[in-house]
């Protein structure tokens, strides 16, 4: 395997083949004539003693050992790209670089703010922040693989052992047209919710496996009309007179007025949501890294937070 550790080169080679289906327009991209890159590849299957490439009547595909070969390369090479980053950024005077993954809500709720608050800061000024959106559980799996120093996810998940810090809390409400029958309610328990159609998210968030589990412990089906992948595009559902929808109060309320949408809270335990940033090691992190989570955690920048 020490071949295939130091030869990068023929790394990027099998997964633009992977990428492309076909040795000849992996060749075109890297500048290579085919022959040389199917000795590459030759010699990379060699050394690791199995076929990693397959040929189909559709192009090149690789096989069971390419798979998980593929999924290695992706990550050696992204994690090259962003040693890449790192550097770049001391060579254009910024003295610490952060990458944070964290939830869409959040994002779109206070965190954008809040980063842009800490960056404004004179003492922060050499220090850049790059935000990734991901899935609350995608967040813990990134922190937990090296992906991110930092990642911001709603604390009912399994963070898997990572250390925490609460953050803010936010508040679900149902939203819908006026002319809905719920619209009269001053408030709402999930379980009544499943008589309607309702605005689904995608079957990768932490609260889509909420639903789907109280909705089964009920008896009931969780009838969707449409799925999305954002809250944004959940309410512009809500507004069309879709189905009902829940949303976090902190993103709904923001143009509900204009649009004429009702918000009728969740009684539910969970319809209160608590943010954490977590991270591996505290005493492990970069100094911008521990500015960074500092301000976020601090009580002025989470008067929400427990």
């Amino acid at each position: 395997m020490s071949k295939v550790h130091h030869d990068l080169t023929t790394l990027r080679l099998f997964v633009a083949v992977c990428e492309t289906g076909s040795l000849r327009r992996a060749g075109e991209q890297a500048n290579l004539v085919g022959s040389a890159l199917s000795k590459r590849l030759a010699q990379l299957e060699d050394a690791l003693g199995t076929p990693v490439l397959a040929r189909r009547r559709h192009g090149m595909v690789p096989t069971q050992a390419g798979e998980t070969l593929l999924e290695h390369a992706r990550a050696v090479l992204e994690r090259l790209e962003r040693i890449d980053r790192d550097m770049a950024g001391y060579a254009r005077g910024t003295h610490g670089l952060v990458h944070m993954l964290c939830s869409a809500s959040m994002l779109q709720e206070s965190l954008a703010q809040d980063v842009a608050d800490f960056l404004g800061l004179e003492a922060h000024r050499d220090i850049q922040v790059d935000l990734e959106e991901q899935a609350s559980r995608a967040v813990v799996q990134g922190v937990l693989q090296g992906t991110a120093s930092l990642g911001l996810c709603w604390d009912a998940i399994d963070l898997k052992g990572l250390a925490s810090r609460p953050y803010r809390q936010d508040h679900l409400v149902v939203a819908m047209h006026p002319s809905h029958p719920l619209s009269r309610q001053r408030s709402l328990a999930f379980a009544q919710t499943l008589d309607y159609q309702q605005v689904g998210l995608t079957a990768t968030t932490a609260l889509h496996s909420l639903w789907r589990r109280i909705a089964a412990q009920e008896g009931k089906p969780l009838v969707h009309r449409v799925v999305v992948s954002s809250f944004n595009a959940m309410l512009r559902a809500v507004r069309a007179n879709l189905a009902i929808g829940i949303v976090p109060m902190e993103i709904a309320q923001i143009d509900a007025g204009a649009t004429g949408l009702c918000l009728v809270p969740l009684t539910d335990d969970w319809a209160t949501r608590q943010f954490v940033v977590c991270f591996r090691d505290e005493g492990a992190l970069l100094p911008a890294s521990q500015l960074l989570l500092a301000h976020l955690t601090q009580p002025q920048a989470a008067p929400g937070a427990r």
